[in-house]
C-alpha cells in the first residue's frame, strides 16, 4: 500500500472537502450564552440570598458580630466569610473539613473548592466551577470588617434595613477565597454579573431586594455605607418591574 504524505493530490481535493468537519471543542461553561433572564433564575437567587441572610444573623446570634474573612497567623489571606457561615447553613461536615489556620489555597483547603454548596452556585453568568457571585463589600463603614473584626448590629447606625449586606457581584470569585468587592467610598462597584446589570441583595435585616440597572452612584454609596448618617430607603432603587422579595 502506497503511503500518503501531506502533499494531497488534486484528485483527492473533492473527497477531502466532502468529509464531515471535525466538531470544535465544547465551550467552557463561562463561554456559554445564558439566554434571556427567567423568573425561575431570579427566584432561585432570591431564595439563596434569603438563606445567606438568615445564616448571617444566626452567626451574629452566636458571636455578636457578623462574619468576616479569616487571616492566618502569618498574615496571609485565610478563608472567606462564606466558609465561616457554613455551620449556619447546615454544612457542618464540610466546615469541619477545612483547616481554618491555613490559607484558602493551601494544599489541603484547595481540595475543598469543588465542594461548594449548591446555595452558592451561580444561576447564570460567566463562572468557573467553584465560583460564586455572592459577595460582600469590603471597605470602611461597609458590612465586611477587616479580618478578625466583624461588624456588630450596633455599628450599623444607618439601619439594618437600609444597608447592603451581601450582593450579586459583577464577576464571580472562588467561594473559599477572601475575595470580595473592594469599596473605597469613591468608585462605585460593578454589580449584577448574573442578571445583566440588575442585581439582588440581602440587606442587613435579612430582606432581599431586586435592584434596577444603573442605580445612581450616590444612592449606591448611601446603601453601602452603614454609618454615614444619610440612610436611604432601598425601595427608591428597586427594579420597578418587581416588588421586594
Amino acid at each position: 500500500m502506497r503511503r500518503l504524505n501531506w502533499c494531497v493530490p488534486a484528485s483527492l481535493t473533492a473527497l477531502v472537502l466532502a468529509l464531515p468537519a471535525v466538531p470544535a471543542p465544547a465551550p467552557k461553561r463561562e463561554d456559554k450564552p445564558d439566554g434571556p433572564v427567567t423568573p425561575a433564575q431570579q427566584k432561585t437567587s432570591v431564595e439563596n440570598l434569603k438563606q445567606i441572610g438568615l445564616a448571617m444573623h444566626n452567626y451574629h446570634d452566636t458571636f455578636s458580630t457578623f462574619p468576616t474573612n479569616f487571616q492566618t497567623k502569618g498574615g496571609k489571606p485565610g478563608l472567606s466569610w462564606r466558609v465561616a457561615i457554613l455551620p449556619a447553613l447546615e454544612e457542618d461536615e464540610l466546615y469541619k473539613q477545612f483547616k481554618l489556620d491555613e490559607p484558602w489555597d493551601s494544599e489541603h483547603n484547595a481540595k475543598l473548592i469543588d465542594k461548594m454548596p449548591k446555595l452558592y452556585a451561580p444561576v447564570r453568568g460567566k463562572a468557573d466551577k467553584g465560583q460564586t457571585f455572592y459577595q460582600m463589600l469590603a471597605g470602611k463603614h461597609s458590612f465586611l470588617g477587616p479580618p478578625g473584626e466583624g461588624v456588630s448590629m450596633a455599628q450599623v447606625t444607618d439601619g439594618l434595613s437600609n444597608t447592603l449586606m451581601v450582593v450579586e457581584g459583577g464577576k464571580a470569585v472562588t467561594w473559599t477565597k477572601p475575595d470580595d468587592m473592594p469599596y473605597d467610598g469613591k468608585d462605585v462597584p460593578k454589580l449584577g454579573g448574573m442578571f445583566d446589570g440588575k442585581f439582588h441583595a440581602v440587606m442587613g435585616d435579612g430582606s432581599v431586594h431586586r435592584f434596577k440597572k444603573g442605580v445612581p452612584a450616590e444612592t449606591l454609596h448611601r446603601l453601602i455605607d452603614r454609618a454615614d448618617g444619610h440612610p436611604v430607603d432601598p425601595d427608591a432603587a428597586v427594579d420597578p418591574d418587581t416588588d421586594k422579595d
